[in-house]
């Protein structure tokens, strides 16, 4: 079978896209091993998405998820592997082995956690280092637990673990936090977190779970250790591209450049959207726009390529 489309990721801009481009009537296949992306792990509630005051990101996955399954489409729970354009056609293949072809891609795989890249975080990944507050906070009650950012997502971890941990360090390597106001607010108000800047993380210690940080306090070049039973890592995300490095181009932070008028990169009837494409903002709602608009794309250049 050879698929009008193939999107690859079932985040906000995939699932989004899936919806549009069935409304379309195109023959559709969607990859992915799951459904919600970042917003499934790092979205705990949710206050800017257009017609919900609040709700949790897994609410708001699943509300996603049964809009896109109404529609006529075919879903595969795998990863790509590899990606190649023959001609034509672009040919897929995935962890399970499987091939398929389409004459049109959206690339909507997303982003992953950015790793802290320090001595002892391999080790205890699964052992007190974490990526997902929302995934692994539960197993932290009562403890006293370290979030290594202080951006919005750090703060949003904390607010998160206040209800959970018995302590919260949230550690920022810059001498000021990034996150807006109101969210410093309300982890202030939760009463549990303790703020430290000037971070430089050298070093996660344990034994058969963590047990410590070292770090180096930035202004003073005094070493420290802080005694903690858990990691949560909140340094932002870099974008799952491993796939297909020759048929796009990059920037310098290995996101994909697009037209942003089609969502279309350097290859015809290759697009992206979302997380994965060059640009400042990473929110629901410009990653669901983009899933959008490369849908429509996709089909205007079916359309004109017949």
């Amino acid at each position: 079978m050879v698929y009008d489309l193939i999107i690859i990721g079932g985040g906000p801009a995939g699932m989004t896209a899936g919806i549009y481009a069935a409304r379309q009537k195109l023959k559709i296949l969607l990859i992915s091993k799951d459904f919600g992306g970042q917003m499934a792990k790092k979205a705990v509630a949710i206050e800017n998405y257009p017609g919900f005051e609040e709700i949790s990101g897994l609410d708001l996955i699943k509300r996603f998820e049964k809009h896109l399954r109404k529609q006529t489409i075919d879903i595969e729970r795998d990863e790509v592997g590899k990606m190649k354009k023959i001609d034509n056609s672009f040919f897929i293949w995935t962890s399970n082995k499987n091939k398929f072809e389409s004459k049109t891609v959206i690339i909507a795989s997303g982003s992953d956690p950015r790793p802290l890249e320090v001595p002892g975080e391999k080790e205890f990944i699964g052992k007190g280092v974490s990526y997902c507050a929302v995934c692994d906070g539960p197993l932290f009650s009562g403890k006293e637990v370290a979030v290594i950012g202080g951006g919005n997502s750090g703060f949003e971890t904390a607010q998160f673990l206040n209800s959970i941990a018995k302590k919260i360090y949230i550690l920022e390597y810059g001498s000021e936090v990034k996150a807006d106001s109101k969210n410093q607010e309300i982890v202030k108000k939760g009463g549990k977190t303790e703020i430290i800047t000037n971070v430089l993380l050298k070093e996660i210690k344990g034994d058969t779970f963590v047990n410590s940080i070292v770090y180096q306090d930035r202004k003073t070049k005094e070493d420290k250790i802080l005694s903690v039973e858990g990691i949560f890592v909140e340094i932002g995300s870099q974008p799952a591209t491993s796939f297909i490095k020759d048929l796009v181009d990059f920037n310098e932070e290995d996101e994909i450049k697009i037209d942003p008028e089609t969502c279309q990169t350097k290859t015809p009837g290759l697009f992206a959207a979302g997380d994965v494409t060059a640009g400042r903002f990473k929110q629901i709602v410009i990653a669901a726009g983009q899933g959008s608009k490369a849908a429509l794309s996709v089909f205007d250049y079916l359309k004109n390529t017949k």
